[in-house]
This record gives C-alpha cells, structure tokens and sequence, in this order.
C-alpha cells in the first residue's frame, strides 16, 4: 500500500479518498479494493516518515480536508522501489507445507489434499474469468492483473498435477 500511494501522489497532490478512487479505477475489481481506513493510517505513517507531507485544506461548510504531495525523500524512495526487482521464490508455500507434513502427521492424505486445492483453484479460476467478462474492457491494467493471476493458478494446477504424479509412482 505504501509504494502505491507514493506512486499515485507522484503525479500530484490528493487526498485520501481520491487515491482511494484512484487505485480502485487503475486496478478494477480484481484487485482487493482498499479500505480508506488504511489508506488514511498508511498516509500518516508517510508523513511520519517524511516521505509525503500533508497540507489542511478549507472547505466551505464540509470539515477541512488533507491533500498530500510527495516529499523529495517520498519521490526517492519511490524511484528506489521501481528499480527493485521482485524476487517472491514460492519454497514457504503453505499448501506444500501440509502436503509434506502429511504423511508424518497421519491426518491428511496427500491426494486428497491436492484434490481439494484443485477445486480450490478451478473455483478461483472460474470466479476470475467472471471478473475478466465483467471488467472494462478498456482498462488494460485490471485485465492484465486479471491474466496475470489466472496464468499462476493454471502454473499452479499444472504443479499439483506433477505432485500427484510424483505420489502415486510411490505407491
């Protein structure tokens, strides 16, 4: 959330409930739509920071708002983010976890595991392809993300289609 908001407050100075608006647009209904609560805590932990500095602004007959502009140390710390690259190696996967613990716990049954992650998947990858019809077609980056995540979960289902296959030649 914080690399977001940067990002947003990059362009110009808003307040709280315009990035909320912002991001909800930019990312379309995919992407979990941001709580303004958070938004309002993340923003005070950047002015916090000094990574952003906010500004009352005057309304007539409505409270005062706060609009917020990046700092120069915000706009550094942002251009340090875009140069990282993001190296998430999937070896803590939970699901992985329990179908390795299995057989030692005497709970679970490796395939019945990886059965219901499948459903689970093909659930998940049904309910996006709704989301993808549903979406605007013009906003590219919520159908990108929409893609994006339906190409893991098919990665995904092909992996458990490995494991299974793995399991049962050590039957």
């Amino acid at each position: 959330m914080r690399q977001s908001l940067l990002a947003l407050l990059a362009r110009g100075p808003a307040h709280g409930y315009e990035l909320k608006q912002d991001l909800e647009q930019l990312l379309g209904s995919a992407y979990p739509q941001p709580n303004v609560g958070q938004i309002y805590v993340t923003l005070g932990r950047l002015e916090k920071s000094g990574l952003i500095e906010g500004e009352d602004v005057e309304q007539s007959g409505r409270p005062n708002k706060k609009v917020y502009h990046l700092t120069d140390a915000g706009r550094e710390a942002l251009r340090a983010w875009f140069e990282e690259t993001a190296d998430e190696p999937r070896v803590r996967d939970e699901f992985f976890m329990k179908l390795a613990l299995a057989p030692q716990s005497g709970l679970a049954d490796q395939i019945a595991l990886i059965n219901r992650q499948r459903r689970q998947y093909l659930n998940t990858m049904r309910q996006l392809s709704k989301l993808a019809a549903a979406e605007d077609r013009d906003n590219r980056v919520a159908q990108l993300l929409i893609e994006g995540a339906m190409l893991h979960l098919q990665a995904d289902l092909d992996w458990l289609e490995r494991c299974q296959e793995e399991l049962e030649e050590l039957e």
